[in-house]
């Protein structure tokens, strides 16, 4: 079994490891941190090798008014999403290996023409330092911890234009007087952190110390129900910065317990304006049907690729609202075709706290450091050979000035035309002979086409939404008409 405290210090090493530049500034700044592992478990041995191929954090999504038709804008920068979103990188990476021919440790030939499968043994695990914003953050209330995600403020304490109504590039919050502050950057790296290259760790498999309850056992509340349960003796519950989705049930508002719904789809704050981002109790639910290698990659794999496990950090947790919020609201969905299947993971916690969170920032804080906020900055680290490192700040490049937006120079490799752009040279160097079925057609020209391409993922999700997620907002198409 997975031992959660090995994972977390994997993790957190990892992050020591990265160069200073985007990191919370220490004592005043927190952020939050995800990863995704490559688990592969040998079969003549009792050992599993854990590595970390890619890691984010961040606490940032901008408004909807912000989105662009171009795709070049990195939307949602919350730490599970920006390590989703590198990590789909990795996998671009690994099945270019595959399709050129060379050896791939990741991934092997399936039976379907132009499908690739993952490596016997191999798997996917998720860690994040803190519940997931959404569901999974509403939690029985133990102690005075704040809460993962910052609440929406008023546009008028967080300007995001000039007064001729163009965009700011500012990647913070304002401090004390009104002054903005930039993470400290230091441009020195060594050639380690440049290549991103570093080895990863075998662990013998052992059971946890800790007493993971049973997700069976968890609890059964419908969309819409109050979490103010007597038999629950809960006095009161952590509450998370994502509103309800319109057209459902709406929090109740009342004092204690009884302030959220529970399993209700929930839309990430903006910074002044609302956002169209669910939250990523929303999304990690959605994954766990879906797969999180997303309709493009879905047509180069057999198999839908889940997190087999999800391991939180120290932080204020529920197993039951973990299980609620990630798997029992589409534990009911049936009728779904092509190799998609509801995942249940293994829901771990370990007892290690991450080092800029922000109950340790709080700890650490000390007068004249100004007020403590979370860091405006989003970091990606993923373990391909090209530039494996992205900092970004407000869906851009961080530090980009005016005169480069929409200009390749402020995009974020993590952005949805960029990952396009990926992709497509996926397609380029794939043997016209060994291209999958789906993307045969002469008619693919948009990411939108490519999307659509994908028919089995789009009919999962048609299944998913019909039977789980009716009110889950669908994409706006002049938002993924670009090329």
């Amino acid at each position: 079994m997975i031992n959660p405290d090995e994972v977390a210090e994997l993790c957190y090493e990892r992050f020591r490891r990265l160069p200073r530049r985007g990191k919370p500034e220490p004592g005043r700044e927190w952020t939050l941190l995800a990863a995704v592992l490559r688990i592969t478990r040998r079969p003549s041995s009792d050992s599993v090798e854990m590595e970390v191929v890619s890691m984010g954090t961040g606490t940032k999504c901008i408004g909807k008014a912000a989105m662009s038709p171009a795709g070049d804008v990195l939307n949602d920068s919350h730490a599970e999403v920006i390590a989703r979103r590198g990590c789909i990188r990795y996998l671009i990476q690994e099945l270019h290996g595959a399709v050129s021919g060379r050896c791939s440790s990741l991934f092997c030939p399936a039976d379907q023409r132009g499908k690739w499968r993952l490596q016997p043994g191999v798997s996917f695990l998720l860690f994040t330092s803190h519940t997931p914003c959404g569901d999974a953050s509403i939690v029985p209330m133990t102690d005075s911890q704040s809460q993962p995600c910052p609440p929406a403020t008023s546009m008028s304490s967080c300007e995001e234009t000039d007064g001729e109504g163009n965009l700011k590039r500012k990647a913070e919050e304002p401090g004390e007087g009104g002054v903005f502050k930039l993470p400290r950057l230091e441009e020195k790296e060594t050639k380690e952190e440049e290549t991103g290259q570093f080895e990863s760790r075998t662990y013998p498999t052992e059971t946890p110390d800790k007493d993971v309850s049973d997700p069976a056992a968890a609890s059964r509340l419908q969309p819409g129900d109050s979490a103010d349960c007597e038999h629950l003796r809960v006095r009161d519950v952590h509450r998370t910065g994502a509103k309800c989705v319109p057209g459902g049930p709406a929090d109740p508002l009342h004092p204690g317990a009884g302030y959220h719904s529970t399993g209700v789809l929930r839309v990430k704050p903006g910074r002044g304006e609302p956002t169209l981002s669910l939250s990523c109790s929303d999304k990690m639910a959605r994954w766990g049907v879906l797969g999180f290698q997303g309709a493009l990659l879905s047509h180069y794999l057999e198999e839908v690729l889940h997190f087999s496990t999800v391991v939180v950090g120290k932080c204020p947790y529920s197993q039951e609202a973990m299980n609620r919020a990630l798997v029992m609201r589409c534990s009911h969905v049936s009728d779904l075709l092509g190799g998609f299947s509801v995942c249940s993971p293994l829901l771990l916690q370990s007892g290690l706290e991450f080092p800029f969170s922000q109950n340790q920032t709080e700890l650490q804080h000390r007068g004249g450091q100004g007020r403590i906020s979370p860091c405006g900055a989003a970091i990606s680290w993923c373990n391909v050979a090209d530039q494996p490192l992205d900092v970004t700040a407000n869906g851009y490049k961080h530090g980009v000035t005016k005169k480069v937006l929409g200009t390749p120079k402020a995009r974020s490799l993590l952005c949805k035309l960029e990952l396009f752009h990926s992709f497509l040279s996926l397609v380029a160097a794939t043997d016209p002979s060994a291209l999958p079925d789906s993307l045969r057609s002469g008619e693919l020209h948009t990411y939108w086409d490519y999307k659509q391409a994908s028919q089995s993922y789009q009919q999962a999700w048609q299944q998913l939404r019909l039977q789980a997620f009716p009110l889950w907002p669908r994409s706006d198409r002049n938002l993924l008409l670009f090329h």
